[in-house]
């Protein structure tokens, strides 16, 4: 019995000796400092952890292009600063590779932003300062100006109010540097409603205003000082306004969020389609004409000098020399990891639904990124009633309300927007990062097999979302059982029914769900279970089934056992 006992503590001993072994060794992998110039010239110095930059590192593209900061799974993620060939610069938070936080933006031709970025676009409170001496300070939304703010020219004039894509829209008072000033209603950056014009010698005009001269109505108070007693003209004031030029500001060369590593991909995969973005810029992909990368070569000059770094390097990384993993072999081939076969054919250009995805996606960018009062979790009665809906107009040339786009006219209807955006708060989803899996520069996945329904299924590139199509009939009935299923989702946080976040239609009906069963690990087996017998079964030979196959009910010979503490956890 003695003996059985040491033996077995032996054997537990050596475990966690070995767990030690491997939780030191993966903290020095972590401390590492790693350089090397890639086969295609490009350039990284920096942490490195499970195959990918992890920590503090810099990276220097072969087109000039520069990234100086934190990583996460090979991703700029935390604050660094980014500089591109023609000497802009941006320098503050990333996310996912995407300008996302608070950060300072100088372009080539010395235009300075400087504030909130939400996916590369001027999102938040801002303040811009323009190389010809202009500069604005007020609110922004998806790049433009939008909400409060203030707009001073170079020769002291200024506007101080309301704005929408990007012009003077709204109330507000633009006051000339002579002292005169226009206190009322604007549309389109012009007068346009009631307002009231007030000259630097007290006498004033007030009415409604208009461009049109049909549609102008109003009364001028000279003062007794004032030497013009005759009818004053507002055609003045459009005449000075037209020579305010807003400022359009220096566009953003390549966004950081389109660089690509060179050692992110591996000649055995699959090349990964890839499209524009739908806003039509292009996306920048390095492919990788190797399966391993040597860090270091035996040959390089840079190797030799590595040992004299060394220290400064650690400082500089904030890295503990005594723990660093500098006696690593230098010639050790790093694999990169190889996935598994994902489901679904992407949709790439000449796809028969490219189309509508670039349609769902911007339909999508405009819901979630529209401005919205905020909104308690209790919601009226009236905000599921199936006649709340939203239809918007998506020209290719833009609109007020719309961005410019690619693809071709549509209209784009949200169903009950209230509740949805009141479901994602619910479900604790960040509209940034809801965005970036649906809108951002990767595509969807179409799955290859429709259910029976006869709907189509589509998965975001990093798996979280699918979005179904539905039938008008299903909507209806959606609509229907909506109320109850939020004060049910409400009632059972941990419920395991499906979560829904949007419900959108582009002359197809989408439904936007979460996936369930969602893993970073590579899926072996798929099954596709609703609890019946009843033709539950995959007509397909041994030989076809692989791991994108969807197995049923009857394919099923596992055995599962739920802890009994979640029994009263979950509700079904």
């Amino acid at each position: 019995m003695m003996n059985m006992l040491n033996k077995e503590n032996s054997t537990v001993s050596r475990a966690w000796e070995a767990t030690l072994r491997k939780t030191h060794a993966a903290k020095k992998r972590a401390n590492s400092i790693f350089e090397k110039i890639l086969p295609n010239g490009e350039y990284y110095k920096g942490q490195w952890c499970d195959n990918f930059p992890e920590g503090q590192g810099k990276y220097y593209w072969i087109d000039g292009c520069m990234y100086v900061g934190e990583w996460h799974k090979g991703k700029t993620m935390g604050r660094g600063r980014f500089r591109w060939p023609s000497g802009a610069t941006y320098e503050g938070e990333f996310k996912s590779g995407y300008m996302d936080g608070t950060g300072t933006y100088v372009g080539s031709n010395g235009d300075t932003y400087k504030g909130q970025w939400v996916m590369n676009l001027k999102h938040g409170n801002g303040i811009e300062y323009y190389a010809n001496g202009d500069w604005y300070e007020g609110e922004w939304r998806r790049g433009l100006r939008y909400g409060i703010g203030k707009y001073q020219w170079h020769n002291k004039n200024h506007y101080d109010g309301e704005w929408k894509n990007g012009v003077i829209h709204g109330n507000g008072c633009f006051v000339w540097i002579n002292g005169d000033q226009y206190d009322g209603c604007w549309e389109d950056g012009m007068p346009k409603g009631n307002g009231t014009y007030q000259l630097s010698d007290g006498s004033f005009y007030v009415g409604y205003w208009s461009k049109e001269e049909n549609e102008q109505n109003g009364t001028y108070h000279p003062s007794e000082s004032s030497s013009n007693d005759a009818e004053w003209d507002p055609k003045i004031v459009y005449n000075q306004l037209a020579d305010c030029k807003i400022s359009p500001g220096e566009k953003v060369p390549i966004l950081p969020s389109q660089k690509r590593l060179a050692i992110s991909y591996s000649s055995n995969n699959a090349e990964k389609s890839r499209r524009p973005s739908i806003d039509g810029r292009g996306s920048l992909v390095l492919e990788r004409p190797f399966d391993k990368m040597n860090l270091w070569d035996e040959n390089d000059n840079d190797f030799n000098s590595f040992e004299m770094s060394r220290q400064l390097d650690c400082e500089f990384y904030g890295v503990n020399p005594a723990e660093s993993n500098f006696k690593f072999n230098p010639v050790l081939p790093l694999k990169v990891p190889k996935p598994g076969n994902r489901q679904g054919e992407t949709i790439s250009v000449g796809h028969k639904n490219y189309e509508l995805m670039l349609n769902l996606q911007l339909g999508i960018r405009h819901s979630v990124g529209r401005p919205a009062p905020p909104t308690s979790l209790d919601l009226k009665a009236s905000a599921f009633d199936p006649k709340e809906k939203i239809w918007t107009r998506f020209p290719p040339e833009g609109s007020k309300y719309t961005p410019p786009h690619q693809s071709c006219e549509f209209k784009w209807k949200d169903y009950t927007p209230v509740v949805f955006r009141s479901l994602r708060k619910l479900f604790k989803v960040d509209p940034a990062d809801y965005m970036l899996s649906i809108c951002g520069n990767d595509a969807l996945r179409e799955l290859s097999s429709p259910g029976k329904s006869g709907s189509f299924f589509y998965l975001t590139d990093d798996d979280i979302y699918m979005i179904k199509t539905m039938k008008k009939a299903e909507v209806k009935v959606f609509l229907k059982m909506l109320a109850a299923y939020y004060n049910h989702v409400r009632s059972f946080e941990n419920s395991l029914v499906i979560k829904y976040y949007g419900l959108h239609c582009v002359k197809v009906r989408f439904v936007i769900m979460g996936n369930l069963l969602r893993s970073e690990y590579t899926i072996h087996t798929r099954f596709d279970l609703k609890g019946s017998s009843l033709g539950r079964v995959t007509n397909k030979p041994e030989s076809e089934i692989n791991s994108t196959t969807i197995l049923k009910d009857l394919d099923l010979n596992f055995l599962f056992k739920l802890q009994k503490a979640w029994f009263h956890k979950f509700c079904w």
